[in-house]
């Protein structure tokens, strides 16, 4: 794969299963050069592996959801400017009609057990802010007063001036006559405020909490709304709980107390599950933290799941229980957790990393959105404890590129732990230039499926080797907690020991020639191993957490992220690569973006100053309008840019 194809990348949602159980919709979305944008449309799949067929033709068309009688799909629709909206439509296709128009979009939404309201959860700004007043750019804006912490987020910047609080519209009818704007006389004699709003059901508002609002699912009976958001009466944590606001706005009730972060909630056949995460007595001991699936009972809520395996988001209701998809050794298990126990529906050793599911009713097929070694997203139905393909969105990538799929491996680390990882090989025999990739966290992972970064590489001519070791997720909480208060230590050792071990055990390596690279953690332990090691022919260090002690109060998780992971200012100046890069003698490349919020510009700046004074050859690229995620989800072009900057970079340093 090249740079120049990263618009053949065509990534899909959770499948949204019609109430019949025989057809899907499913959302796309994909890069585009031409818009230097992510575009994409619903489309529908129907099990009996008939023709996938189109059902919308928006610019950004997502997050697709059946009223309880199928007779209509709603989804999120943005335009090239517009913020994204909720929008109905028959279920079986037909004209859009936008429900929605909050100044700043719509994040996610849900239909009551009657079909005749929606509840949706949207960002409101403070009045005078983000254009609510107009003429009022944003720099003449009146001053932010912060009193609290965790003020930013990465992707949106302020937030607690712009929370996310949860609304309840009616339904209209989709059939009914549509709406005129007046104009002329009926205009100048309009209420203006009704006419700012004409043609959209007034919403009401039913939070008003400093805290962002998530997740929002109808109880059974319909009554009310149960969200998750965190606390505001009390010290500051990292724990949501689950809220129970009823719909005619009588006083909202917390369903959950102890220091399970809630999040997720749904209902199934009258039971509440949601996805919890026990963040221990001060709220904020999230490192290695293992979700799990929780159902309330009368006595509170019940794990049912199991302790040592991390559950990840989004439950689905299915009959009475719940689908839940658990991390395990870089891929993925569905499972279907009900009263009677926890079943596995599809294992890892499937061949397919699930990242979607959805189930109509007890009795219905499940299907999955899921990917493989062979490309990216596709729809699938479990049987038998296998996925049955009915989709083929890969077909143009596979036709336009060799997608080479990995190698699995295990290396043996100097203490004796296994090291469970991959490698990409390239075209030919070699022997081929490595790079030693490190994946970001460092509770994540990397899995055997597809991924555009090492496929770019392996395209190139390098051998990809990439692994996870200790603090990486999915292989329990011992192996994702080892590295905390020590990063640099038993995580360097496990790389470094993948990497001699690939190098020589798989045929074509040149381990004379291998370069270092990763982001975000990543970017921290490639720092920290060039600054102890020096057999590299060069080193990227992208959006790198290269300090902890300056990531205090900087970045949007560093009012507790450095204190939970490396402890003291003296513990943390101790694992700090930037107080190491006087030592550093390999070409590094430095990347980031400047609207970084998670590991904030003033990291990288400083990283390459500092290099460049103690004489290292050393080069920055700042990307201007970008976040933490550029390589995921960044412009088309910006993330072209990136791939043709690090290929550069290697050429020169690293060359084929």
């Amino acid at each position: 794969m090249r740079p120049d194809q990263l618009d053949l990348l065509t990534t899909l949602s959770a499948p949204a299963v019609h109430p019949d159980g025989d057809w899907c919709v499913v959302a796309s979305s994909r890069p585009d050069f031409d818009a230097d944008d992510y575009v994409g449309q619903l489309f529908r799949v129907p099990l009996d592996g008939s023709p996938v067929r189109r059902l919308t033709r928006g610019r950004a068309d997502a997050h697709p959801r059946f009223s309880p009688d199928g007779s209509l799909l709603g989804f999120l629709r943005a335009g090239a400017s517009d913020k994204p909206q909720v929008h109905l439509i028959p279920a079986e296709g037909g004209e859009a009609l936008c429900v929605t128009n909050q100044p700043l979009g719509v994040a996610d939404f849900v239909f009551s057990p009657d079909g005749r309201q929606l509840a949706f959860v949207a960002r409101e700004p403070e009045d005078g802010r983000y254009g609510t007043v107009e003429g009022v750019e944003p720099q003449h804006e009146n001053p932010r007063h912060i009193t609290t912490l965790g003020f930013q987020l990465n992707g949106v910047g302020w937030v607690r001036d712009r929370r996310r609080q949860l609304f309840v519209v009616d339904v209209p009818d989709v059939f009914g006559e549509p709406a005129v704007t007046p104009k002329g006389r009926a205009a100048r004699d309009a209420d203006p405020e009704a006419l700012k709003n004409h043609g959209f059901a007034k919403p009401r508002r039913l939070t008003d909490a400093d805290a962002d609002a998530s997740s929002p699912c109808f109880t059974g009976d319909g009554s009310a709304v149960l969200v998750s958001y965190g606390r505001t009466d009390g010290p500051e944590s990292l724990v949501g709980d689950l809220v129970r606001v009823p719909v005619d706005g009588s006083p909202h009730e917390r369903l959950t107390s102890a220091n399970i972060d809630a999040a997720d909630p749904v209902v199934a056949d009258e039971t509440t599950w949601f996805l919890g995460t026990d963040l221990g007595e001060t709220g904020l001991e999230f490192v290695a933290a293992q979700a799990g699936v929780y159902r309330l009972g009368h006595d509170g809520p019940e794990l049912c799941t199991d302790p040592d395996e991390s559950v990840v988001a989004p439950l689905v209701a299915a009959g009475d229980g719940v689908l839940a998809l658990a991390e395990h050794r870089g891929a993925s298990r569905l499972l279907r957790v009900g009263a009677d126990g926890t079943e596995v529906l599809l294992d890892s050793s499937a061949g397919a990393v699930v990242v979607g599911a959805g189930s109509a009713s007890a009795g219905t097929p499940v299907m999955v959105t899921f990917h493989t070694a062979g490309g990216l997203d596709e729809v699938g139905v479990v049987e038998n404890g296998s996925v049955r393909r009915l989709t083929d969105f890969s077909a143009a990538l596979r036709a336009s590129t060799t997608v080479r799929e990995p190698r699995e491996l295990t290396a043996t680390a100097p203490d004796g732990y296994p090291v469970h990882g991959w490698v990409v090989l390239p075209e030919g025999d070699g022997p081929h230039p490595v790079l030693l990739m490190i994946h970001g966290g460092p509770f994540a992972g990397y899995t055997p499926a597809f991924f555009d970064e090492a496929q770019v590489y392996a395209e190139a001519g390098y051998a990809v080797v990439m692994c996870n070791p200790r603090g990486s997720a999915g292989y329990g909480r011992d192996h994702g907690r080892a590295i905390q208060g020590d990063f640099g230590n038993l995580d360097s050792a496990d790389v470094l020991a993948f990497l001699d071990h690939a190098v020589t055990t798989v045929p074509g390596l040149d381990g004379a020639r291998v370069g270092i690279m990763g982001g975000s953690y990543g970017g921290y332990l490639t720092a920290w191993i060039i600054a102890h090691d020096h057999r590299w022919a060069g080193a990227i260090v992208e959006r790198g957490y290269l300090d902890p002690a300056s990531f205090v109060g900087a970045s949007d998780i560093g009012w507790f992220f450095p204190a939970q992971y490396n402890g003291t200012k003296a513990e943390q100046d101790a694992q700090s690569p930037m107080l190491l890069a006087g030592q550093v003698t390999t070409p590094t490349l430095v990347i980031h973006s400047e609207l970084d919020l998670r590991c904030p510009l003033s990291q990288g700046l400083q990283y390459y100053t500092v290099l460049k004074q103690a004489g290292v050859d050393a080069e920055l690229l700042v990307f201007p309008g970008e976040n933490h995620e550029l390589s995921r989800s960044g412009t088309p072009w910006h993330r072209r840019q990136r791939f043709e900057a690090i290929l550069g970079w290697w050429s020169r340093h690293l060359p084929v």
